[in-house]
């Protein structure tokens, strides 16, 4: 078995390991050695458990707690539901509590690890690729709310995360695709020669094909380290935000679907991309051709692009949609935030957008 590929979170005495491989879940304790002697608590999507058997082989028969995948288990009531199981099983401040499952269960069990007991030592054991790539790294935890998605958390930082590439041989068509969204987004926010590397390779990381997989999430998890190294909790004029890319319009979608899912993260991102490239192109700062060519290869890779995608279709106008903006984390006075681009690899921040182009620009996509 190969070594995995290691890369690392540079956050002073907040940094930690990505472990990137195959077959990682069977020697998780090789690989993450301090977790020896510690009380182990785990987690987990009850859709994974094939892979937290995997994971027990290694670690042994921790406690454990299954919990449903979806959106709607990042709520008031399923935190409370994983701080009470905790206590109840007598965590103490030097337990670890392994987190395995998607974004959802990681996003959930993180915020939990950083409340319970003022906190405790957490790791990330992502198995969707959305997650692998994203939203394990990083710190950002949480839950969602009436008013919006992921209003209500924490940056609180892994000890280490654990992205074992078996975990997406079980992965759902869908789910692989909707992750790739977020792989393309590191391309499009300011890499433009990794976008042209997926264009060329990304049928391979979608067949899982190991070196082109394995490539992409590492290429991915190093842009995402950079970047969070830099600005760990996305300060007013930090790069960090760019990683949202897509998500201003694309948690609008979500919530207005109500996160029943008929509209994954990776999907609204997708559509949120897309309608972010049209927004630019409206607004003069990026050229026609760019915004083609992103949205027909996430097309060609069968993502939606589009908001009529959405089955059954949404009742919010566009109008409807921009208010939901409005919750948005990144505005600020008033103002609405959006991540936006001059090209392909060009990123940047801005509140200063003519409003009713975004209505124009939603109003096409519907």
């Amino acid at each position: 078995m190969t070594a995995p590929i290691t890369v690392t979170v540079d956050l002073a005495e907040r940094s930690y390991p990505i472990h990137i491989g195959e077959g990682l879940l069977e020697r998780a304790a090789d690989i993450i050695p301090s977790i020896k002697g510690k009380k182990l608590f785990i987690v987990y999507d009850r859709n994974v458990e094939p892979h937290v058997a995997r994971l027990k082989k290694s670690i042994g028969d921790a406690p454990s707690l299954a919990l449903e995948g979806g959106e709607k288990t990042k709520s008031y009531a399923h935190l409370t539901q994983v701080t009470d199981w905790l206590l109840s099983n007598h965590v103490d401040r030097k337990s670890i509590l392994f987190v395995v499952g998607g974004g959802v269960i990681g996003d959930l069990g993180g915020f939990a690890a950083s409340v319970v007991l003022r906190g405790i030592p957490f790791i990330q054991v992502p198995t969707t690729l959305l997650a692998q790539v994203d939203s394990s790294v990083g710190g950002k935890t949480g839950i969602n709310t009436s008013q919006g998605k992921n209003l209500i958390g924490a940056f609180y930082q892994p000890q280490a995360v654990l992205c074992d590439t078996d975990t997406l041989k079980t992965l759902p068509d869908r789910e692989l695709k909707a992750g790739y969204a977020e792989i393309v987004k590191y391309g499009l926010l300011g890499s433009r020669e990794f976008y042209e590397w997926l264009e060329a390779n990304g049928k391979d990381v979608l067949s899982l094909k190991p070196a082109s997989l394995k490539h992409a999430i590492e290429t991915s998890c190093k842009m995402k380290a950079e970047i969070v190294g830099d600005d760990e909790r996305e300060q007013a004029g930090g790069n960090r935000a760019l990683l949202n890319l897509g998500h201003t319009f694309g948690h609008a979608l979500e919530a207005a679907a109500g996160y029943d899912g008929r509209l994954l993260h990776g999907e609204a991102v997708s559509i949120g991309m897309v309608l972010a490239f049209r927004l630019c192109v409206k607004m003069g700062i990026c050229s026609g051709q760019d915004a083609t060519r992103m949205e027909n290869h996430l097309k060609s890779c069968g993502l939606k692009t589009e908001i009529s995608q959405i089955s059954p279709a949404l009742s919010q106008s566009p109008a409807d949609l921009v208010a939901l903006m409005s919750h948005d984390k990144k505005a600020s006075a008033g103002k609405i935030g959006f991540i936006l681009v001059k090209g392909i690899g060009q990123a940047f921040q801005s509140s200063d957008v003519d409003m009713a182009l975004v209505e124009t620009t939603l109003k096409s996509a519907i």
